[in-house]
């Protein structure tokens, strides 16, 4: 089978510094890969080329489409959970959802189910500046899921939730996973990254160091 995602001699420069050199590889259908590496290894500027959002060179296929030529239809493939959520602190959960829905012409009944589906039923009329680390996750999560992407993108999910909800949102990638999606998710937790992917794709100053099983990369 074809890889869903194909990455190949991946570079980006920003100015005088170089983010990515070089860097391929392939991820399959229904397979979670995690990206590794320090702050400043290329992990947020690689999911930005695979979105298409900012210039690359080499090249980039997400479902046999080109990033760098067709990054609007690459991006309604996609869920993306960038770092830092920012939502409008002045919605509700529903208006918020709901906003969105709207942007990527899905209805407010799979708004509705989405909501219910992530435990957000019951905070629909809360404020987004009244909710939980978690709970804004968990709405993240909603948004991205609005018109049922067969990738996701995430980008240190957990890395500002507390334990319990650090616990709860693996579990939902998890879940994401047994339904089918592809995953290719940063982090630093190294029980994370066990938990959740088949692979690892450890980066190291803009440059791929390895690609290696969960388990293998705790004994280096």
């Amino acid at each position: 089978m074809d890889p869903i995602i194909s990455v190949k001699n991946l570079n980006k420069d920003f100015s005088h510094v170089t983010a990515l050199s070089q860097v391929s590889f392939e991820v399959g259908v229904n397979e979670a890969l995690a990206l590794w590496g320090s702050n400043g290894a290329g992990k947020t500027t690689l999911l930005k080329c695979l979105l298409g959002i900012i210039s690359f060179g080499g090249d980039i296929r997400v479902m046999n489409l080109d990033s760098r030529r067709n990054g609007k239809e690459v991006r309604r493939n996609v869920g993306y959970i960038p770092q830092e959520i920012r939502l409008h602190p002045d919605q509700s959960v529903w208006e918020t959802a709901c906003f969105y829905a709207a942007i990527r012409g899905v209805s407010k009944e799979r708004s509705d189910l989405l909501l219910k589906q992530w435990g957000l039923d019951e905070a629909r009329k809360k404020m987004v500046q009244t909710l939980s680390g978690g709970m804004k996750q968990k709405l993240a999560l909603v948004i991205a899921l609005l018109s049922e992407p067969p990738i996701l993108l995430l980008d240190e999910p957990t890395s500002n939730l507390d334990t319990k909800s650090r616990l709860e949102f693996s579990e939902a990638l998890k879940q994401l996973k047994k339904a089918g999606k592809t995953l290719i998710f940063c982090s630093h937790r190294m029980s994370e990254v066990r938990k959740t992917a088949d692979r690892v794709l450890w980066l190291e100053n803009g440059l791929k160091k390895m690609e290696t099983k969960p388990d293998a990369l705790q004994s280096l």
